[in-house]
């Protein structure tokens, strides 16, 4: 079967690649992730500019009606330069969910300004709900929410659905809490906080939600591997380039492997979702990979950069830190490995 992406998914990606390329300096970063914000805004603003924050949208809200595959070459561009952007949290837990499930009212409300900048989230860790006389209201507390303070809107898993809520309303508490990279992420406290549903289907919004995040840890192993790749081949001991002593070329080699396995499984989960078809093991199989492998190879690449893995002023350490922050949004190596399992004994 060809994964290899088609013209237009190409192009793309090249014009992500564009946008992102230029590497920042540590400061323009750590400015970014300090800032109120929590990200970097001429950033954002030069990738809604170039259209790619309107991929997903439909074309009657003035977007190109792509889908999941070619939101997944921008996230991966986007975790190949580990830059401080809420493309994951808009993109794949906000835009993609929406325009599968939403109506054309959710959409009309939710979408068109995506294209400006507007960022969305949600908040997959269950809540529960219960009915009113007008409408719906959510209890409960959810972690491990990027970008919530700085959302329009937070899709919501309850016990009986995804609803959309305003981070903003009274109803609603956020508390900060650090991440490996330093990017915002709060824990989302409501207390009967007013939802319109959304979905019922809460595996389907968390489809979109594990294969944004492979996606994303695809081009953040890539981008480490590159870099462990031209260290090893310039750095010299004994006269003679680090790449060819047997050790660093095995363990340079191993993380091919992971990095080529990722690349592979994520871009099968997102071609699935696209095709409409069963997705469920691609997507437990790259979020597996990517809890369970994918932070072992990147400690591979800070041991074979030696000390200067650990100096902050060089982009290493970004890589690890993303690494480890999507390892623990798709929960760990064990649940994942747990999903496995209860999906080949069922079948």
């Amino acid at each position: 079967m060809d994964f290899s992406f088609d013209e237009t998914q190409q192009a793309v990606a090249n014009l992500a690649a564009t946008v992102l390329r230029h590497e920042p300096e540590h400061a323009r970063v750590d400015n970014a992730l300090s800032s109120p914000s929590g990200y970097d805004e001429t950033l954002w603003k030069a990738l809604a500019q170039a259209g790619l924050l309107a991929l997903a949208l439909p074309e009657s809200l003035g977007g190109d009606g792509f889908g999941p595959v070619e939101v997944a070459a921008v996230l991966t561009e986007v975790g190949r330069q580990t830059l401080p952007v809420p493309a994951f949290a808009t993109l794949a837990l906000g835009v993609l969910p929406v325009v599968a499930f939403g109506t054309e009212a959710h959409q009309r409300e939710l979408l068109p300004e995506v294209a400006n900048g507007l960022v969305l989230t949600a908040a997959l860790r269950a809540t529960s709900s219960r009915p009113v006389a007008h409408g719906t209201r959510i209890a409960g507390t959810s972690v491990g929410v990027p970008y919530a303070a700085q959302a329009h809107r937070v899709l919501v898993r309850a016990d009986d659905g995804v609803y959309v809520v305003d981070p903003h309303d009274s109803t609603v508490e956020l508390a900060r809490t650090p991440t490996s990279t330093g990017a915002p992420e709060y824990t989302v406290h409501l207390d009967g906080t007013a939802g319109e549903l959304l979905t019922r289907d809460v595996r389907g919004v968390e489809r979109y939600a594990l294969a944004g995040a492979a996606a994303v840890a695809d081009g953040g192993l890539a981008g480490a591997l590159a870099l462990t790749a031209q260290h090893i081949g310039t750095r010299e001991q004994f006269g003679k380039p680090l790449a060819t002593f047997q050790a660093v070329a095995g363990q340079i080699a191993d993380v091919y492997v992971v990095a080529r396995t990722m690349h592979l499984a994520a871009l099968s989960a997102s071609w699935r979702l696209a095709a409409g078809l069963d997705a469920d093991s691609d997507i437990d199989v790259a979020a597996y990979w990517l809890a369970a492998e994918v932070p072992q190879a990147l400690q591979t690449c800070h041991h074979l950069h030696g000390g200067l893995g650990l100096d902050v002023t060089y982009p290493l350490h970004r890589y690890y830190a993303q690494g480890k922050d999507l390892a623990r949004f798709v929960g760990g190596s064990e649940l994942q490995l747990d999903r496995i399992g209860v999906a080949c004994t069922s079948n």
